[in-house]
This record gives C-alpha cells, sequence and structure tokens, in this order.
C-alpha cells in the first residue's frame, strides 16, 4: 500500500501544496539528474552522436509501459500539447458538414486548432455542455457526449478527466461509439496520466497526448504522446532531421533521405534530445512505474474522502465519486459561502490550490497527507 512520499519531495513543511493539476513540483531524484545533465554540456565532446537518440528511445520505452502501448515506436517526444495535437489535426480527413465533438470548456490547447481545422474546411464544432444543475451532473454529461456523436462526427477531442473539475469521463463508451460511426478518439491525457490508469491497449484511442510536467512529474517544455497506426504515413508539422532515417550518421546528413523513421517517428519535436529534459523525464517515468498510477489514485482518494464528505454536508457541491477522479476535484460553493473569504483562508493558511471556472480546483498527490485536506476544510 502506498504511503505519504512527500520525503522524495522539495516542499516547505510550511507550504500545504494541493495544486499539481496547476504544476507538479519535482522529484529530488529529477533535479539531481536535471542538474548533472545540465553540467554535461560544460564538456560538449562528451556527447556523442548516439547520445542524441538512445535517452529518446528510453524514454518512449518508459511512456509505453506507463500507458500499455505495445510498441514504443507509436510515441513521439513534444514540446506541448498544442504541438501534439496540431499534428493529429495537420492529418485528419475532415469534410464539409462534418462535426468535431468536443467538451465544453476544456483546456485550449484541444480546443483552439480544432476550431480553425473546422473553418478551414466548412465543417463544425459540437461543444457537450453539462447540465445546468448538479443533479447527476457527472452520469449526465457522460450521456450528453454519447448522444452528441452521430453519423457526422469526424473527431472526438476530449480529456479523460476535466481540467477544471475533474469529472471523469467514460472513454471506454465513447470508444465504442466513434468506433460505430467511424470517428477518430483523440485524449488529451495531461491532466489524468500518470495519476490514474490509462490503457491505450485497452482503449486504443487513435492518440494520446500529455504534457510532462503535471501528473508526469517532468520539467516544463516536454510531453510525449502516443500516435496510433493510422497516423503512420502522415505529415509532421515540423520536419526534424532526426525524424528521418539513417539519422545517426551523422557523417551522411546532407545525403537527404526522403523516408520517416517508423511510425510515430515523424513527429517528434526538432531537438527532442533535450539533454536535460528527456532524463529528468525518464527519471519521474520510473517513479512512477514503481508506485503505480492504481496506486495513485487509491492514496488520493483515501487522505481526501473524509474532508469531500464533510465538504458536502456543508452543501458545497463535489462530483459524484463514480464520476470523477480522486487526485484532481472541484469544489462548487453554496451561495451562502463567500468565495473570497475562502480564498483569504486559504492565503493565511499557505494553501496553494486553483480556481476554474467557477469552482475551487483541489489536486493533492502522494505529497499529501489526510492532514493536508482537513486543514483545507478548515477554511470553509
Amino acid at each position: 500500500m502506498l504511503t505519504d512520499q512527500k520525503q522524495l519531495f522539495s516542499l516547505p513543511e510550511e507550504i500545504t501544496y494541493l495544486n499539481g493539476a496547476y504544476m507538479a513540483p519535482q522529484l529530488k531524484a529529477s533535479e539531481a539528474i536535471g542538474i548533472e545533465n545540465l553540467r554535461r554540456k560544460n564538456h560538449p565532446y562528451a556527447i556523442t552522436s548516439e547520445d542524441f537518440f538512445s535517452e529518446q528511445t528510453v524514454l518512449k520505452k518508459r511512456f509505453a509501459e506507463l500507458v500499455q502501448i505495445s510498441d514504443y515506436r507509436n510515441v513521439a517526444l513534444i514540446p506541448s500539447v498544442s504541438y501534439g495535437i496540431a499534428n493529429v489535426a495537420n492529418n485528419v480527413t475532415l469534410a464539409q458538414g462534418e462535426e468535431i465533438v468536443l467538451v465544453d470548456e476544456q483546456f485550449p490547447s484541444n480546443v483552439y486548432v480544432w476550431k480553425q481545422l473546422a473553418k478551414k474546411k466548412g465543417a463544425s464544432l459540437k461543444i457537450v455542455a453539462p447540465p445546468q444543475d448538479f443533479t447527476a451532473r457527472g452520469e449526465q454529461w457522460n450521456k450528453n457526449i454519447l448522444k452528441a456523436i452521430t453519423s457526422k462526427t469526424a473527431v472526438v477531442a476530449m480529456p479523460h478527466v476535466h481540467w477544471a473539475d475533474g469529472t471523469l469521463f467514460n472513454l471506454k463508451a465513447v470508444r465504442e461509439k466513434t468506433r460505430e460511426v467511424g470517428s477518430l478518439l483523440i485524449i488529451d491525457g495531461t491532466q489524468s496520466v500518470g495519476a490514474l490508469p490509462f490503457s491505450v491497449a485497452e482503449l486504443q484511442p487513435d492518440a494520446l497526448i500529455c504534457a510532462g510536467y503535471k501528473w508526469l512529474l517532468g520539467g516544463y517544455s516536454l510531453g510525449v504522446a502516443y500516435y496510433g497506426d493510422v497516423f503512420n504515413h502522415g505529415d509532421p508539422i515540423e520536419h526534424s532531421w532526426m525524424n528521418r532515417l539513417h539519422s545517426e550518421n551523422f557523417s551522411a546528413l546532407t545525403q537527404y533521405e526522403d523516408e520517416f523513421l517508423p511510425k510515430a517517428g515523424r513527429y517528434s519535436m526538432g531537438e527532442a534530445s533535450s539533454f536535460i529534459l528527456v532524463p529528468m523525464l525518464i527519471k519521474a517515468l520510473e517513479q512512477l512505474l514503481e508506485w503505480q498510477p492504481k496506486n495513485i489514485q487509491n492514496y488520493c482518494g483515501t487522505i481526501s474522502m473524509d474532508t469531500v464528505e464533510a465538504l458536502r454536508s456543508k452543501d458545497c457541491f463535489v462530483e459524484n465519486d463514480a464520476f470523477r477522479a480522486k487526485h484532481l476535484f472541484g469544489i462548487y460553493l453554496p451561495k451562502a459561502m463567500s468565495l473570497e473569504t475562502i480564498k483569504q483562508g486559504l492565503v493565511d493558511q499557505k494553501i496553494y490550490v486553483s480556481y476554474r471556472g467557477n469552482a475551487i480546483r483541489v489536486s493533492c498527490n502522494v505529497y499529501n497527507t489526510e492532514a493536508d485536506l482537513k486543514k483545507l476544510l478548515s477554511c470553509f
């Protein structure tokens, strides 16, 4: 059973950090590796041509293991979610009158490119909103999504959990419906992968895009993406020299190669070797593999359970447990409560959370304890 792991991070004792959905603190072990590799460039003559490729491969293999991808060559390294989604949108066949289904108020990186593509192709966006009231909100929202997917749907682009309040979406049911109508399923896993179990083998999305600096515990500006075989022969948005066959032969780089690396190898960003961030993310993924996302999810659920129930008893709305993540949840206040008063209380207690839409977003991880959640509760 997983226990408090705060000793592996550098969070000050006086700080209660319940804001992993904003940005994760990094592991001490990742920090040490980052510093070591920062110094590595002091001696550039020791960086070999092989080094440009070897750790990329290790990182892809670790991510493939984490989310159960059978072939690590379906993984690309990306600088951001918007970059990863853009690679997808660049290879989507979209006809006039077809629809792209999105979840209401999802993170902009999985919205803007679809708006542009729909406008360019004469297609339309279908935005699926949650119910107006809180009665069976998560359950009904999931039903609305399934209802929105029709024979006109070309793409469903959505998260696993909603970034603002942790609403959990039934991706298995969505995948079944998209298969029925022949549409693509594109998942932004940024707010779930690492803390919530995700299996590409089971769900078989067409793409899974993840920023690395949140629940994957990596640095900023490096993420990972899975591209299914449907994208094996697509056009990348960037033509990096490293994404072509035989690029490891530095003496022959001007013998320009038309062939890409297999599968998702064509979609990695330029300078994907990222000699500092790549080894840091490898270390973070290795720690996640040791902990296992299912155990992280159970741990977060255990330490927050009593606080969530107490908040509900104060007429705050927190989504039904069956339709929310345990590592990330939103608190919607009753009219009698003052948000500004609560905000000030959180500041006074040095408790860090986020405010997204009308929700107070709480996001805990293994560096938190039940006492941290009880301290949060005291501000209500």
